[in-house]
This record gives structure tokens, sequence and C-alpha cells, in this order.
């Protein structure tokens, strides 16, 4: 199961990862979020051991939402080294995100 970050964990989980990271926000209600979910946990079985996959709640954590600047989801960020490096708006297909996570992988 992915990793689930919060505005309380954000920094300690994502911006100090030592791994890449691909952070999925979402909400319970978004019918595209839904598509996208079960992609985000084949990504977290496939790069687990190099790389950070994980999701946060962006209702319930506006303060990350907020600074970051999601106005629509599923928004799926890529961060290395705690910077964002690329970033997918809406749900696609696995191959997309599989290529954007290889770059950052390199």
């Amino acid at each position: 199961m992915s990793v689930t970050i919060t505005d309380a964990n954000f920094d300690e989980l994502v911006i100090k990862a030592e791994k890449p990271v691909l952070l999925d926000f979402w909400a319970d209600w978004c019918g595209p979020c839904k598509m996208v979910s079960p992609v985000i946990e084949e990504l977290f079985a496939d790069y687990k051991d190099v790389a950070i996959i994980a999701k946060i709640d962006a209702e319930k954590n506006p303060e990350t939402s907020k600074k970051y600047g999601i106005r629509n989801i599923p928004a799926m960020l890529f961060f290395k080294n705690g910077e964002i490096v690329d970033k997918q708006i809406g749900a696609v297909p696995k191959k997309c995100l599989v290529e954007k996570l290889s770059k950052q992988l390199l």
C-alpha cells in the first residue's frame, strides 16, 4: 500500500526523502482519482525499493495542496532532492507515470 502523506509529515517524508517521490493528490469524491488509485498501488509494488510512491488527500491536507497550487485532481507531483521535477494533472495510463518516474531514477 502506498505511503500516506499529510500536512504534518510532508517535509519529513517528501522534502527530506533520499529517494525520488511520486505524490498523488486525490479526494474521496473524485472519479478520475479512483481510476488512478490502482495504478498508484501498482507503482508502489513495482518501485518500492527505489522510489517513494505516496498519496495525499487534497481536502484533508489543505496546507500542502495550497503550497503547491493544486486546483485540479488527480495531480501527481514528482519530487527529487526536495524539489518538484515533473508533474501530471489528470488521469493518465500507467505508461505515462512510469516514463516520468523512470527519468527521476537516472
